[in-house]
């Protein structure tokens, strides 16, 4: 899962990438309003993590541009602000969660993947499609029944795919799930982890939809 950070306060910052990355997931961070609104307008991301007292833009404003152009990505307001008229405006301008500084890096971590699931659909920790199973919690996959070893990669594509089973995910989109902003994507090296996950699950599991990238489900839900 690919998660935008916009927070301006750089010791935590780095701790909530480093939390994030452990629990595997992908990060890009903005460290001001204005590079955070370009970032979420035009890259594609699960939920965005969101400070509201940023320096160049503020936060409100940012969501604001963000609902009025359209974008929908989930958004965990993150602040020192704990009134409540400032957690009612941040909710008002476009917000889906609201966490007050200081917080429990666990708390974050369990709304973060909520809000994540409810965006999709999805009301359990357990993501179940045929006969695999993962736990977003845990991290744990079964294929009938039995625990399958993924890598952290293996398992950031797995997730992607099974949160929106029907869609046909291309390589381009599967690529920025797996690596950041300013890393290199290469898309040789995402048909070996699809390769991976094939020989540890099923052949026939992802399906190679020609011309357009993988799915796991029949392909027939609009490219979202």
């Amino acid at each position: 899962m690919k998660i935008l950070l916009v927070e301006d306060e750089t010791d935590l910052c780095k701790q909530i990438q480093c939390e994030l990355y452990r629990e595997n997931f992908t990060v890009d961070l903005a460290n001001n309003g204005e590079d955070g609104c370009f970032f979420g307008s035009t890259e594609l991301y699960d939920a965005v993590i969101l400070d509201l007292g940023l320096p160049l833009k503020d936060g409100v404003s940012v969501l604001r541009e963000w609902r009025s152009n359209g974008i929908a990505t989930p958004v965990l307001i993150l602040t020192a602000r704990g009134r409540w008229q400032d957690r009612v405006d941040g909710l008002n301008a476009g917000g889906d969660d609201y966490l007050v500084k200081p917080f429990q890096m666990e708390e974050l971590i369990a709304r973060l993947r909520a809000l994540i699931r409810r965006s999709v659909g999805v009301a359990s920790p357990e993501i179940t499609f045929g006969d695999v199973c993962l736990n977003a919690e845990t991290g744990r996959v079964h294929f009938h029944d039995k625990a399958i070893e993924l890598t952290g990669n293996e398992l950031k594509l797995l997730t992607a795919m099974l949160l929106r089973p029907n869609k046909v995910h291309s390589k381009t989109e599967l690529a920025e799930n797996i690596y950041g902003y300013n890393e290199d994507r290469d898309s040789n090296t995402l048909e070996v982890y699809v390769a991976r996950l094939r020989h540890k699950l099923h052949r026939n599991f992802i399906r190679t939809i020609r011309g357009r990238g993988y799915t796991i489900g029949n392909g027939i839900c609009p490219d979202l």
